[in-house]
């Protein structure tokens, strides 16, 4: 874990070449489902998301529990223009025992529906978002966004219901 450690600050850092450098030495000494993750996580910065989405895949079968891998994945799918393949991926994430940051999911949700015209979903899991994680910014500004796509749309249909 502490080669994981270290791999972070370099990837917080954006010297991601290093970090993956620091994640493989980790990978093998102890393979964890966080070096994996991180990993995949490192590999996408760079656009490698079928090497990505394989990390992702070692990190769940060695803790099938950890959530990260599960929201990583459907994230991917997002950045590829495959939201259909993304969704059983994040509810998954959704139902991990181990994750601490189930808002991701949820946000994720969000984007797919939103793009998919379907807000009343899409507004749904930003709220949910939220609810997981007061501070995230990024989902409160999402709701604002839809519940004005919400109202415009009402306006512009006056009188149907």
């Amino acid at each position: 874990m502490e080669l994981v450690g270290k791999a972070y600050q370099h990837h917080m850092k954006g010297e991601i070449d290093k970090a993956i450098e620091l994640y493989n030495q980790s990978l093998e000494k102890y393979p964890t489902a966080e070096a994996y993750t991180f990993r995949g996580w490192a590999r996408s910065t760079q656009d490698d998301f079928e090497e990505a989405i394989a990390d992702c895949h070692r990190a769940i079968d060695l803790d099938p529990e950890f959530g990260n891998p599960y929201n990583d994945i459907g994230a991917y799918y997002i950045e590829l223009k495959q939201p259909e393949d993304a969704v059983p991926w994040l509810r998954m994430a959704l139902k991990a025992k181990r994750y601490e940051s189930y808002c991701f999911p949820h946000f994720n949700l969000g984007r797919i529906f939103e793009a998919e015209d379907k807000l009343e979903l899409a507004l749904e899991h930003y709220r949910a978002a939220l609810d997981e994680n007061a501070s995230y910014i990024t989902a409160a500004k999402a709701i604002d966004r839809v519940k004005a796509k919400l109202g415009l749309l009402e306006n512009a249909n006056p009188g149907q219901e």
